[in-house]
């Protein structure tokens, strides 16, 4: 590895020129016109919006890497999407925590902090092209942790006063998962 690109991979990590798809069980399928994103729980005004609202709001690109706990990372990936701080501005949370929901059941929690200051997006699109139905609709996490908690088939965030773990944290994956820190399970 060029040594310019050795302080990108966290340790344990191997770069990985594909992108692997490895989910949780089915790949659920959401039209776009059933599709609706919610943000909930301890909010001022509880928002939602349809697929066509949704692309209304403004969207950013996002050049980043990113880190799996199954120790591959991929570098100079970019994503578009909606900042998670345009999406909880409108509903002014009152929380610390958040829970991203996805379609299909899979959770995965976040602190709120790890979501604000341009830090996560709820993202429509992969290299300049709509995101795989794999994938779609985009993930609600930042790049700054392992991808685990960037939920797939993303339905909406809701914020919460406590911490709850989602899907993998319930079944020993480490509650923050940073890749810097090798956070993989719970006694990493």
């Amino acid at each position: 590895m060029p040594p310019e690109l050795a302080d990108r991979l966290p340790p344990g990590q191997y770069v990985e020129p594909g992108f692997p798809v490895l989910t949780a069980g089915p790949t659920p399928s959401v039209a776009p016109a059933d599709w609706s994103f919610r943000v909930d729980g301890m909010v001022g005004t509880v928002r939602a919006w349809t697929w066509d609202e949704f692309a209304e709001l403004p969207s950013e690109n996002v050049p980043c890497d990113i880190h799996c706990v199954t120790k591959w990372s991929k570098f100079d990936t970019s994503f578009r999407g909606v900042s998670v701080d345009t999406l909880l501005a409108e509903a002014s949370p009152s929380g610390e925590h958040v829970m991203a929901m996805s379609y299909g059941g899979y959770t995965t929690n976040l602190a709120l902090d790890d979501l604000l200051g341009g830090r996560a997006w709820v993202v429509t699109e992969h290299e300049g092209a709509a995101l795989p139905r794999a994938r779609r609709p985009g993930a609600a996490a930042g790049t700054h942790l392992y991808f685990w908690k960037s939920a797939k088939w993303v339905a909406g965030l809701r914020v919460m006063d406590h911490d709850e773990p989602g899907f993998w944290e319930q079944n020993g994956y480490h509650n923050r998962g940073d890749p810097w820190r090798e956070q993989r399970y719970w006694s990493d």
